[in-house]
């Protein structure tokens, strides 16, 4: 095991890259060139100082050429320790051949190393040149000119630790001279020891100078690997940096449009409001229909239409107001109203006329926009988005291209829905709701044929809550399937009722909103309660509004199954909507209901007496009947009946009424 662990131990390092090995190379340039320009004064003095002892001992012929010679080599490692690496390279060609395979890094590198060696070399000779100033070593000043030389060759090694090939270079012919003469000239036995102890000495120094090049290569490999790895750390910090910053600006902004988005604007909104002291406009935008250009053009084409609108919508804001795309076709607006600001007005028609210009990519359609407006010195950027949200959907009540003021009317209607809202649950659980019926009449004017349920609701502070309403705030607060359910329970009550009093000829209609329609399996919740209560469907009707059955994808699934499990299924307020007759046909509606705008003061209406006989008419092919709505009038009622109308609805004849009052109503003999 020990075996193993030693070998283990001795074996060597991984050849370092190519790209360590070059700054590894650098380092010991660097290095080399500054101990070089240390070691020069000792060099010159020590040789300023044999030549003196030489002249002493009558040679000084020998000796100052011997000066000279060290002086021209020591000047030409100063000036190469001096010149730039980059110059002196270039200025080298006789040994720029050898290092053509090499980078252009590396060979500047090696290049410079190669000169240093071959001066320290030619250094090296002119001191190997020393035994002519004592004759071979033997003269009495023989003990001076060893410890010059064995000096000058122990410095040599110590200031070139960095790269062992240049003390190498200059010690090695020196002491190989003392060694000849020592060895050749007089053969006693104390020089011949002496001559191997210099042996011993050069050897040493060889190793000593190797052993310190691996040191100095060794600490330089860890330098430049820390230094790679904190510049790679730095690196990954700069991308990591990067990265964040566009996760942050993706997370803020719209990517499409370039706008902030929802997140991005309400991190911005509270800082933008915090700097005003002024009252603050925010506008909620919504496209009008903008839906009908995905369907047709393709999502694409919507795509540009909406990078166009942001476009068209900056270039229109008033300086210092935020721009945001909340989502989809939705666009929200912030600005303060100083002085001397754009009046919230002048700006929404200023818009709206911005959006109306054609599209490129649209031709014959035009894009319409709805602004919700609220003026506030409130600082509650979600409050204020409510508003102005409220707002823009009383403007799309009036139509395309229409603006509104958040006033006391909206702000009243929207504290009603924060109520019905927080109270629904309770009222739902303690039964609050009711469900009511209006009598549907036959065409005789008195014949019931049915009724149409409708739910009710008189909240503790706010009174009767429409129906529409109900069934928004239900959807706003996640009650949807659970009021359908109560409804659905309340109808096939009153299902049962007629079912045990032998009426199974009337029929209770219901209706089901777009929202529940798309939301809830409205198919088997109604089919878990006929089968729970044992009513035969065929006394259930269920009604939907145009808005439904213009969305073929959402509503047919549920309505063929309706229709498959035997209910009837009614198209309510006819008329207003855009229902196609294959739909009508698709679905096999049993009843069309007569929108109440075109039967009330239908005997001085012919426009609506001519709707409704082709309606009639179209009855006969399609197999369906046909309910008019709000009759209220004897005089309406005998133009619907010479028109041959199959049933009628309105306050002549009841209004809605409690299940109680609906009951008695089924229990009383039918008036002759």
């Amino acid at each position: 095991m020990s075996q193993q662990q030693n070998s283990h131990a001795s074996s060597p390092a991984p050849a370092p890259s190519a790209p360590l090995r070059q700054l590894i190379r650098s380092d010991q340039l660097m290095a080399l060139r500054q101990t070089v320009l240390l070691s020069m004064p000792v060099n010159m003095l020590l040789g300023l100082i044999s030549t003196v002892v030489a002249w002493r001992s009558d040679k000084l012929a020998i000796a100052l050429v011997w000066l000279t010679c060290s002086g021209l080599v020591n000047i030409a490692r100063v000036l190469a320790c001096r010149i730039p690496v980059q110059r002196l390279a270039a200025a080298l060609p006789f040994l720029r051949e050898r290092h053509s395979h090499r980078t252009d890094a590396d060979s500047v590198t090696e290049l410079n190393l190669r000169l240093h060696a071959l001066l320290a070399l030619l250094s090296g000779i002119v001191w190997a040149g020393v035994p002519l100033l004592c004759e071979g070593y033997t003269a009495p000043e023989t003990l001076f000119y060893l410890t010059c030389v064995c000096g000058i060759t122990a410095g040599a090694v110590t200031h070139g630790f960095a790269f062992a090939r240049i003390p190498i270079c200059f010690i090695t012919p020196p002491l190989l001279s003392i060694i000849f003469c020592l060895a050749t000239i007089d053969t006693s036995t104390t020089r011949v020891a002496l001559a191997a102890a210099v042996l011993l000495y050069l050897a040493a120094l060889i190793r000593g100078a190797k052993v310190s090049e691996g040191l100095v290569s060794h600490a330089s490999a860890l330098k430049n690997e820390a230094t790679a790895a904190n510049q790679a750390l730095e690196v990954a910090h700069q991308d990591l940096h990067r990265f964040a910053q566009k996760m942050q600006y993706q997370a803020e902004h719209d990517l499409l449009t370039g706008l902030l988005g929802r997140a991005g604007f309400m991190e911005a909104a509270p800082r933008m409001v915090a700097r005003q002291e002024y009252a603050l406009c925010m506008m909620f935008l919504d496209l009008d229909g903008f839906k009908v250009i995905n369907d047709a053009y393709g999502h694409e084409a919507g795509d540009q239409v909406l990078i166009e609108v942001a476009r068209r919508l900056r270039a229109s804001l008033p300086e210092g107001a935020t721009l945001a795309r909340l989502g989809g076709d939705e666009f929200v607006i912030l600005y303060a109203l100083a002085p001397q600001a754009e009046p919230p007005e002048q700006l929404a028609r200023r818009l709206i006329a911005a959006i109306r210009q054609p599209f490129a990519r649209l031709a014959h359609r035009h894009i319409g926009l709805s602004l919700g407006i609220t003026v506030t010195c409130s600082h509650d950027i979600n409050e204020m988005l409510v508003c102005s949200d409220a707002a823009m959907y009383q403007a799309k009540r009036r139509g395309r291209n229409q603006f509104c003021v958040f006033n006391d009317a909206l702000n009243a209607h929207l504290q009603m829905k924060r109520d019905v809202e927080r109270d629904l649950a309770d009222a739902l659980a303690q039964r609050q709701l009711e469900v009511w019926f209006q009598p549907i009449i036959q065409h005789d004017g008195h014949t019931l044929d049915g009724f149409e349920a409708l739910l009710r609701w008189r909240h503790p502070r706010h009174g009767p809550i429409a129906p529409p309403d109900l069934i928004e705030i239900a959807a706003l607060a996640g009650l949807s399937e659970e009021l359908l359910r109560f409804i659905v329970g309340e109808v096939g009550t009153m299902i049962g009722f007629l079912q045990a009093r032998g009426r199974p000829d009337l029929r209770v209609s219901m209706n089901i909103s777009p929202r529940e329609m798309e939301r809830i399996l409205v198919d088997e919740l109604v089919a878990e309660m006929l089968r729970s209560q044992q009513l035969p469907a065929q006394m259930l009707e269920i009604e939907i509004t145009e808005e439904t059955a213009l969305d073929l994808q959402a509503a047919s699934q549920s309505l063929v199954a309706l229709a498959m499990l035997g209910v009837s299924i009614a198209i309510d307020d006819f008329g207003v909507g855009y229902s196609s007759l294959g739909f009508l046909r698709q679905m096999r509606v049993s009843r069309v209901k007569i929108d109440r705008s075109f039967v009330t003061g239908l005997t001085e209406q012919t426009e609506n007496q001519a709707l409704v006989a082709a309606v009639l008419q179209l009855s006969g092919s399609f197999g369906f009947q046909v309910v008019a709505e709000g009759v209220e009038s004897a005089e309406d009622l005998h133009t619907l009946q010479a028109l041959q109308c199959h049933a009628m609805q309105g306050y002549y004849f009841a209004q809605p009424m409690p299940a109680a009052q609906a009951r008695q109503m089924v229990n009383a003999p039918a008036r002759a």
